[in-house]
C-alpha cells in the first residue's frame, strides 16, 4: 500500500512537471505567434526584429505600440482572471464560482454606461451629434468609473455577508441578487440613451485587448502580481479549507477573514481587468478546472498552474480572434465565451457532484 502511494505521488509529480513545461512552451510560442499575426502581413523575422526596435519604422510602431501592449494584456489579464476563479471556487467551495460571482462584471458595465451614456453622447448630451461624443468620451474616465462601481459592488456583498456570518452560500446568493440589480439599472440607463451613446456603451462591453496600453498593463500587472503573491502565501490555508471549515478552524485559520481577503483581492483583479478591457468570460472557470483535472487540488502547484493556464487561454483566444477575423479583430470576450460555453456544459453534465 505504501509502495502504491509512493508511486502515485511520483506519477503526480512527473505529471505536474510536464504540465509546467508544456504551459511555459505554449506561452512563449503563442506570444511570438501573436507578434507575427496581423493585417500588415509582416514576416516573422521582421516582427521579431521590430520587437527590439530594428527594421522599418512602421513595423517597429506596429509591434511595439499595438501588438506588444495587447499581448502583455493577454498574459496579465488571463493570469488574473484564472487565479481569481480558482480562489473563488476554493473559498466558496463552489465549482461554478467565477470572477463574476459577486456581480463585479455587472457593476463595471453599469459604471461604464454611466460614463458613456450619461456624460458623453447620451441623454445628458445634445442629440445624437457624434462630435459631442468624440469630444466628451474619455476612455480613462470610463474605466475609472467602471472600476469604482465594480469595487462598490464587491464591498456591498462582502459587507452584507459579514452581517450574516459570511457563509459561502450567502456570498453567492448576494452576488447573484446584486448582479441582477446592476443589470436592471444598466437596462434602464440604456433605454434613455441616444443612438450614439447606446452603440458606444454596447461596444465597450465587448472584451477587447486592443484597448490595452503600457500604462494599463502596468496597473493590471501591479494588482495581479500583488494578489497572486498573497494567494501563494495563503496556499496551505486553501488546502486546509478544502478539507472542511471545521478542519481549517482546528488549525487556527480564521475562515471568515480568509474568505473576506481572498474574495476582495479576486474581485479587485476582476474589477481592474474588466474596467480596462471589458467583459472576458469563462477564463476563471475553464483554466482552474482543467488544471485540477491534470495536477490535482494542491494549491501549492495549482495556483501557479492556473496563472499560466489563464495566460495561455487568453493568448490563444487573441490569436484566434485575429486569424478568423480576416483583417478584423473579433472581440476577445466572444472567443472565450465560445470556448467556455461548451466546457461549462461539460462540467455540468459530465461530473456527478464535484465536492471541490
Amino acid at each position: 500500500m505504501e509502495d502504491f502511494s509512493r508511486a502515485k505521488r511520483k506519477n503526480l509529480t512527473r505529471k505536474t512537471a510536464i504540465t509546467f513545461v508544456v504551459l511555459s512552451v505554449l506561452i512563449v510560442v503563442l506570444f511570438f505567434l501573436g507578434l507575427m499575426v496581423g493585417s500588415s502581413n509582416m514576416a516573422f523575422s521582421e516582427s521579431f526584429m521590430a520587437l527590439f526596435g530594428q527594421g522599418k519604422a512602421s513595423a517597429v510602431r506596429i509591434v511595439q505600440q499595438i501588438r506588444l501592449p495587447r499581448l502583455l494584456a493577454a498574459l496579465i489579464a488571463g493570469a488574473g482572471l484564472s487565479v481569481s476563479g480558482l480562489i473563488m471556487q476554493s473559498t466558496l467551495k463552489n465549482p461554478m464560482a467565477s470572477p463574476s460571482t459577486l456581480g463585479v462584471s455587472n457593476a463595471a458595465v453599469f459604471g461604464a454606461n454611466v460614463a458613456i451614456i450619461g456624460f458623453a453622447g447620451g441623454f445628458l448630451s445634445l442629440g445624437n451629434n457624434l462630435s459631442n461624443y468624440s469630444v466628451g468620451a474619455n476612455p480613462f474616465a470610463t474605466s475609472t468609473i467602471a472600476f469604482i462601481f465594480a469595487m462598490a459592488s464587491t464591498l456591498i456583498v462582502l459587507g452584507l455577508c459579514k452581517i450574516r456570518s459570511f457563509s459561502s452560500e450567502i456570498v453567492v446568493l448576494a452576488g447573484i441578487a446584486l448582479g441582477t440589480v446592476w443589470t436592471a439599472l444598466t437596462t434602464l440607463l440604456q433605454f434613455f440613451a441616444t443612438d450614439v451613446g447606446l452603440s458606444a456603451a454596447i461596444i465597450w462591453t465587448f472584451g477587447d485587448l486592443g484597448r490595452a496600453t503600457y500604462e494599463t498593463d502596468w496597473i493590471m500587472l501591479g494588482v495581479v502580481a500583488i494578489s497572486c503573491i498573497v494567494f501563494i502565501v495563503l496556499q496551505w490555508r486553501y488546502n486546509a479549507l478544502a478539507s472542511g471549515e471545521d478542519v481549517a478552524k482546528s488549525l487556527g485559520i480564521r475562515v471568515g477573514l480568509l474568505r473576506f481577503v481572498s474574495l476582495l483581492l479576486s474581485s479587485l483583479i476582476t474589477a481592474v481587468v474588466v474596467s480596462y478591457l471589458g467583459i472576458i468570460g469563462f477564463v476563471g472557470i475553464i483554466c482552474p478546472h482543467a488544471m485540477k483535472r491534470i495536477i490535482g487540488n494542491n494549491h501549492k502547484v495549482l495556483i501557479p498552474a492556473s496563472i499560466m493556464a489563464g495566460s495561455v487561454l487568453l493568448l490563444f483566444s487573441d490569436l484566434i480572434s485575429r486569424l478568423i477575423g480576416n483583417g478584423t479583430v473579433l472581440p476577445i470576450g466572444a472567443i472565450t465565451s465560445l470556448l467556455g460555453g461548451p466546457f461549462f456544459l461539460y462540467l455540468i453534465f459530465a461530473r456527478k457532484g464535484d465536492k471541490q
